[in-house]
């Protein structure tokens, strides 16, 4: 299918055109059309709303983390609480700083973050907390970055090159997430 035809999908990538590769004009054409769009441009396809449920059931799962790490924060207690109860209040400002990001970019998509609190522990990949002990509260955030890890690699895997910004940004997260896990596995230590 030649790359100027009317009924090319205007998804598709660019192509081969014997020995050359051509872009698809299609898409291009309708690129400089829908400037209302703003980034968003028809090589979204129609994973775009995918995206972006996936995105706000990770706003959910991070806010969620923000309340749990707070939560802990202002109630542990006990011989080591007060290093690990500061670094739980880095923790959750670190949650907040994904969660802001999570929302720009479902923003940029041309969906609307999520912030229902009548629905974030249901469409949380993570669960909330409320141990007393602080050797519980630890384990708690450990499981949650862990569940946290899970869900980002299985969403970088899915979005793959359907869009390279989502990625980026779930990587990034994914790395903190990581960071965040080794620190509190250590903790289980002390």
């Amino acid at each position: 299918m030649a790359a100027n035809n009317e009924s090319t999908n205007i998804t598709q990538l660019p192509i081969a055109n014997g020995d050359r590769m051509v872009l698809n004009e299609a898409a291009l054409g309708a690129a400089r059309r829908s400037l209302d769009q703003g980034a968003i441009t028809p090589s979204y396809g129609p994973w775009r709303e995918d995206i972006i449920q996936l995105l706000n059931d990770s706003l959910a799962t991070e806010l969620v983390c923000v309340l749990r790490y707070k939560r802990h924060h202002f109630t542990a207690d006990g011989l080591a609480s007060s290093a690990i109860a500061e670094e739980f209040l880095v923790h959750a400002n670190a949650e907040s700083a994904h969660a802001d990001r999570l929302a720009q970019r479902i923003v940029q998509l041309g969906g609307e973050p999520d912030f229902s609190p009548d629905s974030l522990t249901k469409r949380s990949h993570a669960a909330y907390d409320d141990s007393k002990e602080l050797k519980e509260m630890i384990k708690a955030n450990l499981v949650a970055e862990r569940v946290a890890i899970e869900a980002y690699s299985q969403m970088i895997v899915m979005i793959g090159d359907k869009d390279s910004t989502t990625r980026r940004l779930l990587e990034d997260i994914l790395s903190d997430e990581q960071e965040h896990a080794e620190e509190l596995k250590d903790w289980l230590a002390i």
